[in-house]
This record gives structure tokens, C-alpha cells and sequence, in this order.
């Protein structure tokens, strides 16, 4: 009987399809027995990113799941966007979910609203997959930034006015870009005024219906100047 010759091509070829067949299918059965886990696990993470934007932060796992049940009263879709209706100490506040492009992959985050008249930013939240440490990954990694965004008007003239700019004009609706990540915080800002055309359908509509309602609506809605409000009034608005 001859001795197997382990040096051989064939013997190289057949044995290393072997082990990959065998690790592919140990790695198969691992992700398969925590997949349930892992959902679970990613579930959670943003139920707590929720929660960071109504500025409840700090909670271990059980404690979030507690509190995310006890304030998030409803989640719906507006234009395939998730929004969730939250109640915190008695108030109504709407979280919108943004999605979006840093410099180096996807960025996202939470901003929640507050106030039917005067619309306001009640918190923010934004994470991202693989900004630069120290630079761009500021935009999740610091609460005093995101904190910046606490009280800035959001609309303005029917339109999404809240910002991220290298050079702040206007400090109630703008916020200051991170230092040294003008790019990812660009990112961020495109984010915020394209994931909020949704909130502002919502809250101008809600602001302006008893105004588009009521006998005085024509003087009431080209003051306003509102697009989501009295559609026969859209091109009197804009030609004045």
C-alpha cells in the first residue's frame, strides 16, 4: 500500500476544500443559533438611540426596554420613513429617524420635535459605521454636540430650516459643524433636510389646519407663506 503523499497537489486541493467546507458550515450553524440574538441585540440599540434623542440616556438593557415601552406610544411610516409618537412627562414629542453619507460610509440618527406652533428640536442622536475617530465619529461620540441641537427652530417659511454650517448666522435654527469633519458634518446636514421633509408635512399641516379652515384663510395662509397649507394659495405665495 503505498503512503499518502501529503506534498501532492490533489492531497493540497482535497484537503483544503475540506476544511472550508467544514468552517463554512460551523460558521452557517453559529450565525443561525444567534441570529435570534442578534436581532434582539440591534432591537435594543435603537430603542436606546430613541431614547438618546428624547435625551434619556445612560440606561443599562433592562432599564431602556422598560422606559422605551413606557414613553414610545406608536411607530408609523410617513413616505417610508419611521416616526415614532412619544409621551415624555406629559408632552407630546414626534421622533423622526434620518438616514444618510459621511465621508467614509452610512451615517443615521433621531431627532426629535417638539411644539405644534413653533416647531423646536426637543433632542438629536446620530451614530455612524465608520467616521473618523476623533473627527467625524464626534458626531455620535459627543453628547455636548449633539446637545447643540436642543431648542433650534426647525421650520422656517414652510421649509426645513434647522442646519449644520461652518460658520453659524443664524443661531436659532443653526448648528456649528463638528471641528476638522466639515465633510461628515455636510453629511449630517443633508440628512437632516432631506429626513425631515416628512416632519414638516406633519407639523405644518398640523400647525396650519385650523388657519387653512377658518373664513380668514387667504390672508392667514399667504402670511404664512406655508406650501403644505391651502394648496390654492401655493402661487399667490410664490409670486409674492
Amino acid at each position: 500500500m503505498s503512503k499518502l503523499n501529503t506534498n501532492s497537489n490533489a492531497y493540497i486541493i482535497i484537503y483544503s476544500t475540506i476544511l472550508v467546507v467544514i468552517v463554512a458550515f460551523l460558521l452557517a450553524f453559529v450565525s443561525s443559533a444567534l441570529k435570534e440574538k442578534q436581532e434582539a441585540n440591534v432591537a435594543l440599540d435603537v430603542k436606546k438611540q430613541i431614547l438618546c434623542s428624547l435625551n434619556i440616556r445612560g440606561l443599562n438593557d433592562a432599564d431602556a426596554e422598560a422606559k422605551y415601552a413606557e414613553v414610545v406610544k406608536a411607530e408609523t411610516d410617513v413616505d417610508g420613513q419611521k416616526a415614532y409618537a412619544c409621551l415624555v412627562d406629559g408632552e407630546e414629542i414626534m421622533v423622526f429617524s434620518l438616514k444618510g453619507m459621511g465621508l467614509w460610509g452610512g451615517i443615521s440618527g433621531y431627532i426629535a420635535i417638539h411644539g405644534e406652533e413653533e416647531p423646536t428640536v426637543y433632542g438629536a442622536y446620530f451614530n455612524h459605521e465608520s467616521e473618523t475617530a476623533g473627527l467625524g465619529a464626534e458626531i455620535k461620540d459627543s453628547q455636548a454636540w449633539q446637545e447643540k441641537f436642543i431648542g433650534k427652530k426647525v421650520f422656517a417659511n414652510g421649509e426645513v430650516a434647522l442646519a449644520v454650517v461652518k460658520n453659524v448666522e443664524d443661531p436659532t435654527t443653526q448648528v456649528d459643524c463638528v471641528t476638522g469633519a466639515t465633510l461628515t458634518s455636510n453629511g449630517v446636514n443633508d440628512m437632516i433636510k432631506q429626513g425631515l421633509k416628512a416632519a414638516a408635512q406633519r407639523f405644518l399641516n398640523s400647525s396650519h389646519r385650523d388657519c387653512c379652515d377658518s373664513e380668514k384663510k387667504d390672508s392667514c395662509c399667504t402670511d404664512n407663506k406655508s406650501k403644505d397649507c391651502c394648496p390654492e394659495m401655493k402661487t399667490k405665495a410664490k409670486e409674492e
